[in-house]
């Protein structure tokens, strides 16, 4: 396991999916993070029970912490959280909008006691503004943030098919969190980061903002076809399987055109001679793809891309991507035995690091109290 940030205390009240996924980057990078649960426990660890009782967000987003279940409306609960935060590098929380302030460790507190604490907040829609106080879940704010409006097909919008809004934010609160420590090896002193979930996506939509705000453009829906890119869409193959392929430059689609779609005059075609014109007669180049791709079963069609030099990619189903050959795996310890997980995405110096354990509920409620007991308090 890399150790870099080993020495650093991570305090979370965290729930869910985005605080839970910034804090286990942290705990995959060496810190020591201490999951605050209520006595229930995070409600993601209810969401399914379909890896082997446990739940496929929870195993996935909380190896290598310590959970402690702590009431914070109790006042010896909460004098405990003050004791552990004290002492912590890191706090970070998303409960819902104004509770941690209500339970008494609004950040800006917590920072008045100690300059060098960094703290995180994760919410909806952000600190300020008329939307402030709104509770906000994934699913909602790709509604809200228009990236529902931009995804799915011309029977209607869609849902992106993982935590999307969640998954921003927690990757941009990470992000906050290692240069704030960053800062405080220059400074000495924290920072507050702010992170909600409606920035973190919103920032992503720059691209069909920009095209909207500047140029009036309203990107369609495509389905599995680029709204601006032609040929750049999935197409079923002779085998009822579907590759997805990618022309860029006027050279890939001349070696389409030669090697894969069988003539070099569809390349010459005044339809589609750029790809601004390729675009509009969409319609006519997708019969043309169609026809030849219909003919053969998909590994037929995918040797003739390669042997092209077109980027393509198979339309996996999640027994194809259970079973790529692409994919690296880590295995996770879980109350209830270990778990093969898809690895995530960096590698460092060649090595693939190994990660600690997921907590059952409370599993470290009874050291973490002996260890951060008053008595033991300098």
């Amino acid at each position: 396991m890399q150790r870099d940030l080993e020495g650093v205390l991570v305090v979370s009240v965290e729930q869910a999916v985005a605080a839970p996924y910034a804090s286990s980057r942290l705990a995959d990078a060496g810190a020591r993070v201490l999951k605050v649960e209520r006595p229930e426990g995070d409600f993601a660890r209810g969401y399914d029970a379909l890896v082997h009782g446990e739940s496929a967000y929870f195993v996935w987003l909380n190896r290598g912490k310590e959970s402690i279940c702590l009431d914070l409306k109790d006042a010896a609960d909460a004098a405990l959280l003050s004791r552990m935060i004290a002492q912590a590098d890191v706090f970070i929380q998303n409960l819902a909008p104004g509770v941690i302030d209500r339970l008494g460790f609004a950040p800006e507190k917590l920072r008045a006691a100690n300059k060098r604490l960094i703290t995180c907040s994760i919410s909806g829609y952000g600190d300020e503004g008329p939307y402030r106080d709104l509770k906000a879940y994934d699913l909602l704010v790709q509604a809200e943030s228009g990236l529902s409006s931009i995804t799915g097909n011309e029977h209607g919008a869609a849902r992106v098919g993982v935590s999307v809004c969640d998954i921003a934010a927690g990757m941009t609160a990470f992000q906050g969190i290692l240069q704030a420590l960053f800062a405080r090896e220059r400074t000495g002193e924290g920072r507050h980061i702010a992170v909600s979930l409606y920035h973190a996506l919103a920032d992503w939509m720059n691209v069909p903002y920009l095209q909207f705000a500047y140029g009036g453009k309203v990107p369609e829906r495509a389905g599995l076809n680029h709204p601006t890119i032609a040929p750049y869409g999935a197409y079923s193959c002779g085998d009822g399987k579907a590759v997805l392929i990618s022309i860029q430059n006027e050279r890939e689609w001349a070696m389409l055109c030669k090697e894969v779609l069988g003539g070099e005059g569809i390349a010459t075609d005044p339809r589609f001679s750029g790809n601004s014109s390729r675009v509009a007669n969409r319609p006519a180049l997708d019969g043309i793809i169609n026809r030849v791709f219909s003919a053969e079963p998909r590994e037929a069609i995918v040797a003739k891309l390669e042997r092209a030099r077109v980027a393509y990619g198979r339309v996996s189903a999640l027994e194809d991507v259970r079973d790529h050959p692409q994919n690296r795996y880590i295995e996770v310890e879980t109350p209830s035995g270990p778990v093969r997980c898809l690895a995530p995405g960096a590698i460092f110096d060649g090595t693939l690091p190994s990660f600690g354990a997921v907590p059952a509920l409370g599993e470290h409620s009874a050291s973490l109290r002996a260890e951060f007991s008053a008595k033991k308090q300098p």
